[in-house]
């Protein structure tokens, strides 16, 4: 009793949460775990950075653009996944990219960058991208008809963006976003595996329980099963298809993420990756990628249109401004929705939309950043720590703890983005004429990291959302389901709606 009188009495003039010996700060960040980003949004509200002892390690939490800088750029050596965090992870994400450090990640790194940075990947992305958001289309212009059903937009677009994922990244076809809509086992063991290795962050029993095969780990190891089972199918279709294009020199070969990596294995210098295990964790970190993010992201988008009227009326206003003008640049004779086949119309639509196109729609891409600053796809970053340092405020970081950088927190700090930082409001991205996007440090929009480490699928993200978005504001208006529960995130490594966001949908013929 003495002693813990001690150390309470030694912690009294702390900030942050309370502490305890042995056990830190577990209780408390138990007690919040349903409400985690909020809860640590709260401490940073009242100082830049928190400390957070916990029974094996100490987490050091913080919203500073300067520590962040430090972090991700000044200090980038210093601060890599770490082991600890990689330990969490790697029976999910395992050596891939998102969950590697040093030469591993270099390797990834250059390989998918080389990728994404060709002009093949950029024309394949807008067409699937395109080809996805009119499949979405027509199953919503279906559920338009019945005036009493609701969709859950966030599975919708789960879907959409496996499917595409799978298309662009791995070249193939797997119909989750069909107008049945499948049963999709993988998505929802991977969503499983993921709320179960976040859990692990915050839970020091874990090792037990997965040595036991007992609770939580039980159903992880069920889940990596299903995930891996699908994973090496998308593995062994693209093999053979490779194998039958070897076999037919004239045709033209579809590059993507993954052949790279398949061609880099067969590549002395490429060893890392000469087995499906490798290759297994490329699959899944794309995943993660390409389609939990932006499918998170896109869920986001709509619930801020049905809470916000007046910015989807003037997100409306430019999209029909940029059809006019697009119709006119093409020749084309536009009539009222009511006097061509609804799907006509929208398939006109699409056609206007390309990779240039899409950037004269400034309204739309300050909207989807805004999304992104109050809610981010990965709303904390933690990093490990080689060595003792001290960040630019002056907090002392040890050797063997975690630092986490907090983009949930960040967006909403008034320190960062003034008075109104909690306010969903596009236009903060606009230059005073109003269509001039603002440039913003990413150090402080953290929504796609920043320096080595900085997301090389940003444009893609964008693409898809940009095409996505123009199609279903143009054509669709949403409300909430009448009693639907309070929107709230799930505790994931993704800034996913635990109750999925339920609504009604009805077409715009104006």
């Amino acid at each position: 009793m003495t002693w813990i009188l001690i150390h309470r009495w030694s912690y009294r003039r702390c900030q942050g949460p309370s502490t305890w010996p042995l056990i830190g700060a577990a209780i408390e960040q138990l007690n919040n775990y349903h409400r985690m980003h909020d809860w640590i949004a709260g401490y940073l509200s009242e100082s830049t950075t928190m400390t957070v002892p916990m029974p094996f390690t100490t987490y050091t939490y913080t919203a500073d653009p300067a520590n962040v800088e430090h972090i991700l750029k000044t200090n980038f050596t210093n601060y890599p996944k770490g082991e600890l965090s990689r330990s969490y992870m790697h029976v999910l994400l395992g050596d891939g990219i998102f969950n590697a450090d040093g030469e591993r990640w270099k390797k990834q790194r250059k390989t998918a960058s080389f990728e994404f940075a060709s002009k093949n990947l950029k024309d394949l992305s807008t067409t699937v991208f395109r080809n996805y958001a009119i499949k979405l289309s027509t199953i919503l212009s279906q559920v338009s008809q019945e005036r009493s059903r609701s969709v859950d937009m966030q599975d919708l677009f789960m879907r959409m963006t496996l499917d595409s994922i799978c298309k662009v990244g791995f070249g193939v076809e797997i119909g989750t976003l069909s107008p049945e809509l499948p049963d999709n086992d993988f998505a929802r063991a991977f969503d499983m595996a993921n709320m179960i290795v976040t859990q692990r962050f915050i839970d020091p029993l874990w090792k037990l329980k997965k040595l036991l095969g007992v609770g939580s780990e039980a159903i992880l190891t069920k889940s990596i099963k299903v995930i891996d089972e699908f994973t090496y199918n998308v593995i062994h279709k693209r093999k053979t298809e490779m194998k039958v294009h070897a076999s037919k020199p004239r045709e033209k070969i579809q590059h993507d993420i993954l052949s790279r990596f398949i061609e880099l294995g067969d590549d002395p210098e490429g060893s890392d990756f000469n087995n499906e295990k490798s290759l297994r964790d490329v699959v899944l970190n794309f995943v993660i990628a390409g389609r939990d993010t932006t499918a998170t992201t896109l869920s986001w988008f709509i619930y801020m249109l049905i809470t916000q009227p007046k910015i989807e009326e003037k997100l409306n206003a430019e999209l029909k401004a940029f059809e006019e003008k697009r119709a006119k640049e093409e020749k084309i004779t536009l009539d009222s929705v009511d006097m061509q086949s609804f799907k006509t119309r929208l398939l006109q639509f699409a056609s206007l939309l390309d990779y240039d196109s899409l950037g004269r729609l400034p309204y739309l891409h300050a909207s989807i950043t805004e999304t992104l600053r109050l809610y981010p796809a990965v709303p904390q970053d933690p990093k490990g720590i080689l060595e003792d340092d001290v960040l630019p405020d002056g907090t002392r970081v040890k050797a063997g703890g975690m630092v986490t950088y907090v983009p949930y927190s960040m967006g909403r700090m008034t320190y960062n983005w003034g008075s109104n930082a909690s306010c969903f409001q596009p236009e903060r991205w606009l230059g005073e004429v109003g269509h001039v996007l603002q440039n913003v440090s990413p150090y402080k929009f953290t929504a796609f990291q920043a320096g080595p480490r900085m997301c090389l699928g940003k444009d893609s993200a964008y693409l898809q959302m940009k095409m996505t978005l123009a199609i279903l504001c143009r054509f669709f208006h949403f409300r909430l389901e009448p009693c639907h529960p309070p929107v709230h995130y799930r505790m994931m490594t993704i800034l996913s709606m635990e109750q999925g966001l339920n609504v009604l949908v009805s077409t715009r013929h104006s």
